[in-house]
């Protein structure tokens, strides 16, 4: 072999040798396709991207994820706005994986935009933290995503606990029976109405409405008069975050004052609050935090301090609790992501919610009923610390 031959051929090496080096003490590529924009966005700039950039910022300035054997690595974040559109986040999250080569990929927000991408993730080999993803579907879907961890749960576990809180207010307060249903015509709506309907039924409650109305409607107007007319002692809405916000203020509008008033996603973020005010009282929502928990306590003051506002009582602290049980695998086990999965599927979890261990790839124990109680968006129903629901919700103030 020549000089110049021997002379390339260990530069090849030193240049492989570097980069082994740089890929094991170098920054972890972390990407993610997000709805800046679109109907998605309100949930997703709530939700999902405040504790995505909350986190990294926590472990950044700490040193970095840290890795088995104690070193530690920053983040670096590769991020793509997939416009609320499931085509777009498949596109997105493919680029993530084969161009971008990121180390992990987060999950965006919403069941629908879950399910789109799942199949790109599985074959991707890397872990999904479907945490904005509540469906019936998660025993069949682990079963062919064995990488795909769900962090809410399914839909009828939702329900169920929404009609047990019911029963309990039949039992102990008087609660009437009839029940007046509306929901949005979206994966989630669809499913939790479907469970909700099926739950209602077998606990003898009365169904006296049952509506679905198209993803992005706003004037739910003739929904509510529809709703007023059947004179139901609960109205339920299975709801994504801008039509919750109509829904609640075209009942107040129009006077609408059952005794149980129930509103799903967005019910929970601080702007429903700030919205309402004082109107916000008594409503119920999916969700709810132990607000009596140290923990809880601090993370919300930090999301306050950095983010700029508080986080919402359901998902939020749920998701940055998937990043640390992330964060806690990648500490045991290191970068390689099939044995990430391995560690996720089978480890205990310490985060702000309590301990977390995955039965069949998914959470269990929860709150799933919340009320806004003041300031704060307390869990009522549901496994965990719950606080006695406020019955019958105040009726609608002036405006």
């Amino acid at each position: 072999m020549n000089t110049t031959r021997r002379a390339a051929l260990g530069g090849i090496a030193s240049a492989a040798i570097i980069s082994t080096a740089h890929a094991q003490t170098g920054p972890i590529r972390i990407g993610y396709s997000i709805s800046r924009t679109g109907p998605n966005a309100g949930g997703a700039n709530v939700t999902t991207l405040p504790n995505y950039q909350l986190w990294v910022r926590t472990v950044n300035e700490a040193g970095g994820l840290r890795v088995p054997g104690g070193a530690r690595r920053q983040i670096e974040v590769v991020e793509y706005d997939d416009r609320s559109q499931s085509e777009e986040a498949v596109r997105n999250v493919d680029r993530l994986i084969n161009q971008d080569r990121v180390d992990f990929v987060l999950p965006p927000w919403g069941t629908g935009l879950n399910l789109a991408v799942g199949a790109v993730l599985n074959r991707g080999g890397h872990p999904h933290l479907a945490v904005t993803s509540v469906t019936e579907r998660i025993p069949e879907l682990v079963q062919r995503w064995p990488n795909a961890f769900f962090f809410l749960g399914r839909s009828s576990a939702a329900s169920e606990a929404l009609v047990t809180t019911l029963q309990g207010l039949q039992r102990g307060q008087g609660l009437g029976n009839t029940v007046a249903l509306a929901s949005v015509q979206d994966q989630f709506g669809i499913e939790l109405v479907n469970a909700g309907r099926a739950a209602l039924n077998r606990a003898g409650f009365r169904i006296v409405m049952d509506r679905q109305y198209p993803l992005g409607q706003q004037d739910l107007a003739p929904l509510l008069a529809e709703a007023a007319r059947a004179n139901p002692e609960i109205f339920i809405a299975f709801s994504y975050p801008p039509d919750t916000l109509a829904i609640t203020e075209q009942a107040r509008i129009a006077n609408f004052n059952p005794r149980v008033f129930y509103t799903a996603v967005g019910t929970a973020f601080p702007l429903f609050r700030q919205r309402f005010a004082a109107n916000a009282e008594g409503v119920m929502g999916i969700g709810g935090v132990d607000i009596s928990s140290p923990r809880i306590r601090d993370y919300v003051a930090r999301h306050t301090q950095v983010v700029g506002r508080p986080p919402d009582g359901w998902a939020s602290p749920v998701t940055y609790a998937s990043l640390e049980v992330l964060e806690q695998a990648i500490a045991q086990v290191g970068t390689d992501r099939a044995a990430l999965i391995r560690a996720i599927g089978s480890g205990t979890f310490d985060t702000i919610v309590g301990s977390i261990r995955m039965e069949n790839n998914q959470r269990i124990a929860q709150p799933w009923v919340g009320q806004w109680q003041g300031e704060n968006f307390v869990a009522v129903g549901g496994a965990g610390t719950l606080t006695p629901v406020q019955f019958p919700k105040p009726a609608w103030r002036p405006a």
